[in-house]
């Protein structure tokens, strides 16, 4: 089980300083989540992944039920064991699979793209639409797996059972995850049996894992709230909060308006997938204590790393909202850090240049060291935050 303490909350806004302990540790919240999606942070190892500040992962729970199989983790002594990794775990309930394998794969949209979409999205899905290559029902959704063509299923108790022999600190309850461009008709009918999913994600927990709530309702205060309530009501011991998919940063900021006054507030909130670097004090702001996001590290393998604005304006391939840019051959020739103000190893001990020169020869050393950096970048801003909270100043 968990327990959560709160230390301090800002008279400013709705953030809050927080312990959040678990069976193997305690985490200082508000905090970063790593994504670790097959029980690993892509590129580096799980010494080398604490060494960057990182408290808390989470995995994913269909893409492990398929590779190596939850009975696999479970007899190698759960998901910490695994992977060697000492602190707090999460997974997820693979509801988001059902949108990214669903309308996002329909859509040609993802996590990583909807900010960039420009298709037509508004009332694109109504109610009784179902997507292509999954199939969703009153039990649970039917997937065709990726790796042998079979088709397997998940539901409420699919995915807690996973969940279970998985072993993490915390689990959520199975949800959909709405899609973006969808009716409010769609949305009703899709938070009303979401909201059954979480009733019998509760009955089938059987272990002393927490389990989270999921509030879901896209952009329709309304159903938002009307989630919120439901979700409340029930025994779960912390909250996830998902479902707009990060397309506005306005949105993201009523979503947590219309939600967080509603829920109890002496447990912890999640935020399901949302944490771009100029999102982070939005969420903050908003009472989030914790929230996973895959920017650090998918960026980093695609050459980007994100730096101060002052190191972003001043550097070849750099941009003057924090972004430099190891695919540009222009910083082949700058022998500077990638961030002069940073403290990571990376930073003290490679340049540019060569940096540079790995992510253009698609060497995997070139993604490993921008994901370190990356992560410990996110993570120094974040514990910024925290020490802006303890003083009174957001």
């Amino acid at each position: 089980m968990i327990d959560f303490k709160i230390l301090k909350k800002s008279k400013r806004s709705a953030a809050r300083l927080g312990v959040l302990s678990t069976p193997h540790g305690e985490v200082m919240t508000p905090a970063l989540v790593g994504v670790a999606t097959l029980a690993t942070i892509k590129a580096l190892r799980s010494d080398e992944v604490l060494a960057t500040g990182t408290q808390l992962l989470i995995a994913n729970t269909y893409h492990l039920h398929l590779q190596p199989g939850e009975k696999v983790v479970k007899a190698a002594g759960g998901l910490n064991t695994f992977m060697n990794w000492p602190r707090p775990t999460m997974t997820d309930s693979g509801g988001f699979q059902v949108f990214s394998l669903g309308f996002g794969r329909d859509l040609g949209i993802g996590k990583n793209t909807i900010k960039g979409f420009s298709g037509k999205l508004e009332n694109a899905i109504e109610k009784g639409h179902q997507p292509n290559h999954v199939k969703l029902t009153e039990d649970g959704v039917e997937f065709r797996s990726p790796l042998t063509g079979d088709t397997m299923f998940l539901g409420p108790e699919e995915s807690m059972a996973i969940q279970e022999k998985l072993g993490a600190d915390i689990m959520f309850a199975f949800d959909e995850c709405p899609p973006p461009g969808i009716t409010r008709e769609y949305m009703k009918h899709s938070l009303a049996r979401t909201n059954r999913w979480a009733k019998r994600s509760l009955a089938a927990h059987r272990t002393d894992q927490a389990l989270y709530g999921i509030v879901q309702g896209a952009a329709f205060g309304e159903l938002r709230k009307e989630s919120a309530r439901l979700i409340a009501k029930m025994d779960f011991p912390g909250y996830g909060i998902g479902g707009d998919l990060g397309e506005a940063k306005a949105l993201t900021a009523k979503i947590l308006q219309w939600t967080i006054p509603l829920l109890d507030q002496k447990k912890p909130r999640h935020l399901l997938g949302m944490g771009h670097i100029e999102d982070i004090e939005i969420i903050v702001r908003g009472g989030v204590d914790t929230f996973d996001c895959t920017v650090p590290t998918h960026y980093a393998r695609r050459g980007i790393a994100f730096v101060s604005k002052a190191a972003g304006a001043n550097a070849p391939g750099g941009t003057h909202d924090g972004r430099i840019d190891f695919t540009k051959a222009s910083l082949l020739n700058d022998k500077g850090p990638i961030d002069p103000s940073c403290e990571c190893l990376v930073c003290k001990n490679y340049r540019r240049t060569y940096l540079a020169h790995l992510v253009r020869a698609n060497e995997i050393a070139g993604g490993a060291l921008l994901t370190f950096h990356n992560l410990f970048f996110f993570n120094a801003y974040i514990d910024r935050i925290r020490q802006k909270i303890a003083r009174g100043d957001l």
